[in-house]
């Protein structure tokens, strides 16, 4: 194996890898309660290393030198997005930690998205196309009625023409790191027994923006760039070494 060219060939995937990462934030920087996501990596053992020989066998030099860059599991940045006024009293924003809980094909599924509207069946369901049915505290779908005006408390208690009929369910996890996002906002936790009563303040008429930072996004797309480039530049100066080493060196005597 040629070392340098497998160092090189690291940098090259992890930073497309972090290309694709920054792009889905980009992507999702309009979409209400996205939470971006972390590209993370960590320095990789070498393959001595990694089959527990000692030092006899290998070259000292290339030991320092590593293995190259591991892609770690991508982490989501659960930091508090910022609340914008929408008018609607059935836009809800959540301030501080939790999740509503949402039903999805027989699965309860978490989201910060608080965009929600009344089906024809008096269901209230999240306003993203395919209206899966919001989860009160007991974990159950909240019914209401179709004429009445609807306010919803900093509690999450709904009340219809000043009258509690539900109150809707905001959730912690133990674990934030157990959460897998499922697309369309949503997030599934291993284990939704689990989940307990938030105490975060509820904003009606608000909902929370994505956390992601479009400028801060752009400059580590371009460092990532960069950095593409330059370990793509050293696999193409080695491939050229290596060839004048064959083609040239190969010839002599």
């Amino acid at each position: 194996m040629i070392y340098g060219l497998y160092l090189s060939a690291t940098g090259v995937m992890t930073n497309s890898y972090r290309q694709d990462v920054i792009a889905n934030n980009l992507a999702n920087s309009e979409t209400a309660g996205f939470k971006r996501d972390l590209a993370l990596f960590q320095e990789r053992r070498t393959a001595a290393q990694e089959r527990g020989l000692g030092p006899g066998p290998t070259v000292p030099g290339l030991e320092r030198l590593g293995g190259g860059a591991l892609v770690s599991p991508t982490q989501v940045d659960a930091s508090q997005g910022e609340l914008e006024p929408t008018g609607n009293p059935l836009d809800v924003g959540i301030m501080g930690s939790g999740y509503f809980a949402v039903q999805d094909q027989n699965q309860t599924r978490l989201t910060r998205a608080g965009k929600f509207m009344v089906d024809r069946t008096g269901k209230l369901v999240l306003a993203n196309g395919k209206g899966q049915p919001v989860l009160d505290v007991k974990g159950k779908p909240i019914q209401l009625s179709l004429s009445a005006s609807t306010e919803i408390g900093t509690d999450g208690t709904i009340t219809q023409d000043g009258k509690p009929v539900a109150r809707l369910g905001v959730f912690n996890v133990p674990d934030r790191l157990k959460l897998v996002k499922q697309g369309g906002g949503l997030l599934a936790y291993s284990d939704p027994n689990q989940l307990t009563a938030s105490s975060a303040t509820l904003q009606s008429k608000f909902v929370e923006r994505s956390n992601v930072d479009p400028a801060t996004e752009l400059a580590n797309l371009m460092e990532s760039q960069r950095q593409l480039e330059a370990n793509a530049n050293m696999i193409r100066y080695q491939d050229q070494t290596l060839g004048r080493l064959v083609n040239d060196v190969g010839k002599i005597g």
